[in-house]
Order: C-alpha cells, then sequence, then structure tokens
C-alpha cells in the first residue's frame, strides 16, 4: 500500500512537467476504472451489466478528452496513466485494511503514522536519481545567492506539504468515517473545479470533442455514483430485515401490529357494505 500510493503521488507530481492541469485531471479521473477492475479482482465488487456500462463511459469520454488535443504529450499521458493504475491499487488496499476491524486502522492518523515512513523510503530513490543531482547544484536551494529566493522556495514546499497532508488525511477520514461514495462525489466536484480554474487562470485550451468526452466521463462516474448508493440502501435494508428476525421481541412487536393492522380492515370492510 505504501509503495503504491508513494508511486502515485510521484508519478502525478512528474507528469506536471509534460502535460496541463486539464489534462491530467480528465486523465486521473480513469482511476475508478483500475479502482473498479481491482475491486473485482479482490472480490469486493461483483460482475455486473452496469459496471460494464460505466467501464465504456469512462473510457470513451478519455478518448474523446484526448483526441487531437492540442496540448496532448504522449509521455505525461502514460505517467498520469500509471499513476492511476497505481492510484485503483492503492484505493482497494486502503479499503481492504481500513474495513478490517481487528487491525484498529480506522483513524487516518493511525495509518498515515504508518504509511508515510514507508512512502518516503519508496520516493526517495527516485528522488535521487532524477531529482538529487540538479537540486543540488540549483541556485534556488544550496548555491542561493539572494535569501529571499530560499525563504520563498522554502515556503511553498513547506505549504505544499501541509496541502498535501491535508488532502491525505481528508481522503483517509472519508473513507473511514462515511463511505466511498462521499468521496466519489467530492472527487466529482474537485475536477470540475480544477477544470474551471485551468482553463480561466491558466490559459488551458479545451475543444467542443474535449468537453464532450469529460462530460461523457463524469456521467459514466455519475452512474457509478447512483449505483452505489442504490446498493448501499439494498444491504441496509437487509440488514435491518436480519436484525428484526433475529430479535424475538422485535418479531412479536412486528406480528402484533401486522395482526392489528388487520383486524382494522375487517371491521371496516362490513361498516362500507
Amino acid at each position: 500500500l505504501a509503495l503504491s500510493t508513494s508511486l502515485d503521488i510521484g508519478l502525478s507530481n512528474w507528469s506536471f512537467l509534460y502535460v496541463t492541469v486539464s489534462l491530467y485531471t480528465m486523465t486521473k479521473s480513469s482511476a475508478i476504472l483500475f479502482i473498479l477492475l481491482f475491486s473485482l479482482l479482490f472480490k469486493l465488487e461483483e460482475v455486473r451489466v452496469a459496471l460494464l456500462l460505466v467501464v465504456l463511459l469512462i473510457a470513451g469520454g478519455l478518448f474523446m478528452f484526448t483526441y487531437k488535443s492540442t496540448q496532448f504529450n504522449a509521455q505525461g499521458f502514460v505517467l498520469v496513466l500509471c499513476a492511476s493504475f497505481l492510484g485503483g491499487i492503492r484505493w482497494t488496499l486502503t479499503q481492504i485494511l481500513m474495513q478490517k476491524a481487528d487491525l484498529g486502522l480506522q483513524n487516518p492518523i493511525d495509518i498515515m503514522f504508518h504509511l508515510q515512513p514507508l512512502m518516503f523510503l519508496g520516493l526517495f530513490p527516485l528522488f535521487a536519481v532524477f531529482e538529487g543531482l540538479p537540486l543540488s547544484i540549483s541556485e534556488k536551494l544550496f548555491h542561493f545567492h539572494e535569501a529571499g529566493m530560499l525563504f520563498s522556495l522554502v515556503g511553498k514546499l513547506f505549504l505544499g506539504g501541509i496541502l498535501a497532508f491535508g488532502l491525505g488525511f481528508s481522503e483517509f477520514l472519508l473513507v473511514s468515517r462515511t463511505s466511498s461514495l462521499t468521496l466519489s462525489i467530492a472527487g466529482i466536484f474537485k475536477e470540475i473545479c480544477i477544470l474551471f480554474l485551468a482553463t480561466h487562470l491558466l490559459g488551458d485550451r479545451l475543444s467542443l470533442l474535449n468537453w464532450l468526452g469529460f462530460a461523457v466521463c463524469l456521467s459514466g462516474i455519475s452512474l457509478h455514483v447512483i449505483l452505489k448508493a442504490m446498493n448501499s440502501k439494498g444491504e441496509k435494508a437487509l440488514k435491518l430485515h436480519k436484525e428484526a428476525s433475529s430479535d424475538p421481541d422485535l418479531e412479536l412487536l412486528l406480528r402484533h401490529t401486522e395482526h392489528g393492522e388487520k383486524e382494522e380492515e375487517d371491521v371496516e370492510t362490513p361498516q362500507q357494505y
């Protein structure tokens, strides 16, 4: 879990060297495909026609979004897809771990306490190979000439670390305290906000076909959210029914109520005639 999480974050950040924020956001939304795939492999989900429809909608929307994109970069696109694949493994394993009460990892702080050191070990070799030498000779950090530039860079890194910690904490908190349904809804809203800001503040260019692809992909994600909501309601109703059947006093009370309602109907029927 720690390795998949660290590589997901590392490849996602690496892809920003090649792709725009809008292309990254749209491509990263394909992570739900891999989440469904690994949920089926680990038997957290059952194969249904609706799930196949969700996969087709998201895959078709992703193709429409990247088709003839003026700001498309193949290398960055592959990096984001690899990050999405690892994200599917990450959230599937997270769901499995946080649903096991005997592990005691329901608290987000507990699971982050165990994950963060291992994530550091997983990312450090990549950092040393690809960024170690350029960072060691950079004039913005170790060979700085102005203290203001150094403080500005350290402040940005510190702020990014706080935001990343808050994001991870909130995601784990949502999974542990509510459900993956809430996380999916928040993810859809987040992607809409990111695309809106990217087009208005960063100048990202999207064609009509790209926006249609994004709409198709969102429809697939929304369908998945609706199906999860319907399944959760069905599971709650079945659980209440089982609890009622296992409680003799409650079952006797329900039978007494049904018997009383039947007697009232029998009394009302002759009066109508």
